[in-house]
C-alpha cells in the first residue's frame, strides 16, 4: 500500500492501483512523444504537398478545392502550435500551462481556433459541393472562387471573436489549467461538444446528402444522346470527371473526421456531467489518458487529409506525380492531345539529361 496526499487530504492507494496509474502514466507519455511525433512529421508533409497539389492549373478556380487549400495551410498552425505545446506538455512534462496564466489563456484560445479553421473550411467544401451540384443556377452561383475567399476569411474570424470567452473564463485551478467550473464549465463542456462534434457532423451529413440528391437527380435528366430529358445539354459534363473525384475526396475526408474526430465531443459531454463527482486517482488518471488519447485522434485526422486525397482520386495522384516529376526529377511537360478532344499532361527527361 502506498499513501499520497493530494489538496492536503490523505489518499491510500492500493499497489494493484499504483501499478495502473503509472502503467496509464506512461502510456500517455509515450504516445505523446512518439505519436504526436509522427503524427507532426506526416502532418506538415501531407499538407505542404496537399497545399501544392490543389495549386496546380488543373484545380484553378475550383471553389472546392480553394477551401481544401484553406484548411490544409491551417492545419501547419494546427500541428506547429497545438500538437507540438501539447506534445511538450504530456509526453515531455513541461508543464508551464500550469503555472503561467498567460501561456494558459493564449494556448488554448490560439488551439481552438487551429482545430476549428481547418474543419469548418471542409464544412464550407461540402456546402460548395451542394450547390456545385444544383440544378437551379441561382444556387451555383454561389459555388465561386470569390464567394469562397470571402467564406475563409469570414469564418477565420469569427472563430477567433467566439473564442475570445477562453481568455476570460480559463484559468488554473488546483494545478491545472482549465475552463472555470460551476455553470460556465458545464456550459463550455455542452458548446465544444457541439462546435466540434454535433453541429459538424450533422452539417456534412445534410449537405452530403443534399448534393448526392443532386447529383442523382442530374444523372436521372441525362438522357441517351447525351442530353437532358428536357432536351437541353447537361450542364458541366465538362467537368465531371473532376466533380466527381473532388466529391468523392470530401466524402472521404468528412468520413474520416466522424471516425476520428467524434470520441472527444463524447469525451467532453461526459466530462461535463461528472465535473463535480468525486474522483479517486486511478480514475482521474485514466480520465487525463482518455481526453489526451481523443485530441490524438483529432490529429491523427488532420495528418490524414494527405493519404485520403492520394487514395481517392486519381487527378491528385497524377498532379501529384506531376508535381514530382518537374519538381525533383527535373523533367519537362509535354501535352498529349487525345483523338477526343481532351488534353492530358505527359512528361519527358530533359534535354540536357537525354
Amino acid at each position: 500500500m502506498s499513501n499520497t496526499t493530494i489538496n492536503g487530504t490523505s489518499i491510500i492507494i492500493s499497489d494493484n492501483q499504483a501499478h495502473l496509474i503509472s502503467l496509464f502514466n506512461s502510456l500517455n507519455k509515450y504516445i505523446s512523444q512518439i505519436g504526436l511525433g509522427l503524427i507532426l512529421i506526416m502532418g506538415n508533409i501531407g499538407s505542404a504537398l496537399t497545399c501544392l497539389v490543389f495549386s496546380q492549373p488543373t484545380f484553378n478556380k475550383s471553389p472546392c478545392a480553394m477551401y481544401f487549400i484553406a484548411s490544409s495551410f491551417a492545419q501547419f498552425f494546427t500541428f506547429n502550435f497545438a500538437l507540438v505545446t501539447r506534445m511538450i506538455h504530456y509526453g515531455y512534462s513541461i508543464t508551464t500551462l500550469n503555472t503561467n496564466l498567460y501561456y494558459c489563456k493564449i494556448r488554448f484560445y490560439l488551439f481552438y481556433i487551429f482545430v476549428a479553421v481547418p474543419r469548418y473550411q471542409i464544412i464550407l467544401a461540402s456546402i460548395d459541393r451542394y450547390f456545385a451540384s444544383s440544378r437551379d443556377a441561382v444556387r451555383r452561383q454561389w459555388s465561386s472562387p470569390k464567394v469562397a475567399s470571402r467564406l475563409m476569411i469570414g469564418t477565420a474570424i469569427i472563430w477567433c471573436l467566439i473564442y475570445i470567452q477562453v481568455l476570460i473564463f480559463y484559468d488554473i485551478s488546483t494545478g491545472s489549467c482549465k475552463y472555470r467550473s460551476g455553470a460556465y464549465g458545464v456550459f463550455f463542456s455542452t458548446y465544444i461538444a457541439i462546435d466540434s462534434g454535433i453541429l459538424p457532423l450533422f452539417l456534412m451529413l445534410v449537405f452530403g446528402l443534399l448534393t448526392v440528391n443532386n447529383i442523382h437527380k442530374t444523372k436521372q435528366r441525362i438522357g441517351p444522346g447525351g442530353g437532358t430529358n428536357e432536351n437541353r445539354p447537361a450542364q458541366g459534363s465538362k467537368m465531371s470527371k473532376k466533380d466527381a473525384q473532388l466529391h468523392k475526396m470530401l466524402a472521404h475526408q468528412i468520413t474520416l473526421f466522424i471516425v476520428l474526430n467524434l470520441p472527444n465531443p463524447c469525451y467532453l459531454v461526459y466530462s461535463a456531467f461528472t465535473i463535480n463527482t468525486p474522483k479517486s486517482s486511478l480514475r482521474t488518471t485514466i480520465e487525463a489518458f482518455a481526453s489526451n488519447m481523443t485530441y490524438v485522434l483529432i490529429y491523427l485526422g488532420f495528418s490524414l487529409t494527405f493519404a485520403n486525397f492520394a487514395t481517392s482520386s486519381e487527378i491528385f495522384r497524377r498532379e501529384l506525380l506531376q508535381l514530382i516529376q518537374t519538381k525533383i526529377l527535373r523533367q519537362n511537360p509535354t501535352r498529349v492531345t487525345t483523338g477526343g478532344g481532351t488534353t492530358v499532361r505527359g512528361l519527358r527527361p530533359n534535354d540536357g539529361d537525354e
